[in-house]
């Protein structure tokens, strides 16, 4: 099936070949070889080896301009433009199981593509490139009108990123054909991530995976209730590793028991080899031990993490040892794609005062530094009004809402960042996702209940029942 994320390359050797490798594995599902340079055996040989690897992913390997090549190594289709073999000619080489697609610009070229039988076409230029020289951009209206004529699938073409996939999507593309976003990228799996992860968006509900790791709360405010309460109401599959037991209300915790690091460990491969996951949330996670076995799987499998780095309850409970915190430092943070630190938190992992927006802005860099691709600062503690700031990349957002006076407010952490992995999972980029988690776990507050004689939780299911009436 021709949906998603297709990768296009004719990069060829090792070091290439193990990023093609490494942005399968992020979840590109169709690999296009592209090479007018080497000779025909050379082609062949890079065109074996490219294919093993998406055999090994379970994507698709096309070969683009030549039908023989594509017989030759047993590829799963060709690739034609308007001046290469015409579709009636490669069926009659590939045979009826292979697919066949064709370079178009108008709607009058993809119904006639259409018509001689073509499985999809590939339509571009969307944006302006500069990986091809004839490229004529023909714009996102065009995808719209070709997609109202034509039934089969399409792969929109032509200077596509990350942030350029949301739109297409909603024009009309089946899939996304990149380069350069991925080629270029210093992490080819992540930059494959975030661009597939958005194909979610047209999932019908549950719609993505998240799995929390993180410990249990008997009260079910926070921890891994919380976390599955979240995921649960706004739409997503939601599976659990559980770090440690504790005994606690509203009131605060009376005890804690740690799961050993093996039965973690053992949870955890319990659920990705069989469930899988789009994303990964994690909340306490109590020792270094526990720290480092799910830094380790998060870099082995190439797991997209949402890390909320709990330290202390809302009563003062020490939630995370005291030499947890050189590990999260060491072992967590240089896997994570998004670290949610509230003040204290933030503090305690720079080693740096932080009680201003001046501070937070610092701390943002300074923990990205640390290995942290986006840093997500809370402003809970601030006074005045409650202002997140988010530093993607280079690029910091501001995030505010009204403080809301309200004693009932257990699980706030563990709710945003649930709230963040999954819309993450279900397709929104990360921005938009941190907008909509800040937006709800504000109604959460604002509608808690005083339940209990302590600090009541926020109210999960009157947050997700306003924010799906949106």
């Amino acid at each position: 099936m021709i949906q998603g994320l297709y990768l296009i390359s004719d990069a060829a050797g090792p070091e290439a070949e193990q990023r093609i490798g490494e942005a399968l594995k992020g979840g590109a599902r169709i690999l296009q070889y592209r090479d007018k340079h080497r000779s025909p055996e050379q082609q062949r040989e890079v065109a074996g080896r490219l294919r093993r690897l998406c055999r090994a992913a379970g994507a698709l390997f096309i070969v683009n301009d030549s039908p023989q090549l594509a017989r030759d190594c047993e590829a799963d289709g060709v690739h034609l433009g308007q001046k290469d073999a015409n579709v009636q000619a490669a069926r009659n080489l590939l045979g009826r199981d292979k697919l066949i697609g064709v370079s178009t610009r108008t709607v009058e070229q993809a119904l006639q593509a259409q018509q001689q039988g073509a499985d999809y076409i590939g339509l571009g230029s969307m944006y302006p490139t500069s990986s091809k020289d004839d490229a004529v951009v023909v714009g996102v209206d065009t995808l719209r009108r070709v997609r109202a004529a034509v039934r089969i699938p399409i792969v929109a073409i032509g200077g596509i990123d990350r942030d350029h996939t949301a739109e297409l999507i909603g024009a009309g593309a089946d899939a996304v054909a990149v380069i350069s976003a991925v080629a270029q990228a210093s992490e080819p799996w992540l930059a494959a991530r975030e661009i597939a992860l958005q194909f979610n968006a047209r999932l019908p509900f549950p719609r993505g995976r998240v799995l929390t790791v993180a410990g249990s709360d008997s009260g079910g405010g926070a921890g891994i209730q919380a976390d599955l309460k979240t995921i649960s109401l706004l739409g997503s599959y939601g599976t659990s590793v559980i770090t440690a037991l504790t005994a606690q209300n509203t009131l605060g915790v009376s005890g804690i028991h740690a799961v050993p690091a093996a039965f973690v460990a053992a949870q955890m491969t319990a659920v990705l080899e069989d469930i899988g996951t789009d994303t990964l949330k994690t909340g306490m996670l109590l020792n270094a031990d526990i720290v480092a076995l799910v830094g380790d799987a998060i870099d082995q499998r190439r797991l997209l993490a949402v890390v909320d780095p709990v330290m202390i309850a809302k009563g003062g409970a020490s939630l995370l040892e005291p030499e947890a915190v050189r590990a999260v430092r060491e072992r967590l943070l240089p896997r994570t794609y998004l670290l949610t630190p509230n003040l204290p938190e933030a503090q305690a992992l720079c080693d740096m005062e932080v009680r201003t927006l001046d501070d937070m802005e610092r701390a943002a860099y300074q923990l990205r530094q640390m290995g942290a691709r986006n840093v997500l600062i809370k402003g809970g503690h601030l006074a005045g009004e409650a202002v997140d700031l988010l530093l993607e990349g280079n690029q910091l957002h501001r995030f505010s809402a009204p403080r809301i006076a309200s004693a009932n407010t257990h699980g706030t952490g563990c709710t945003f960042s649930a709230a963040i992995a999954t819309y993450l999972a279900q397709g929104r980029p990360l921005v938009q996702a941190v907008a909509g988690a800040k937006a709800f776990i504000s109604t959460a507050i604002a509608t808690a209940l005083p339940l209990g004689a302590g600090q009541g939780p926020v109210n999960h299911w009157q947050a997700a029942r306003e924010r799906h009436t949106e």
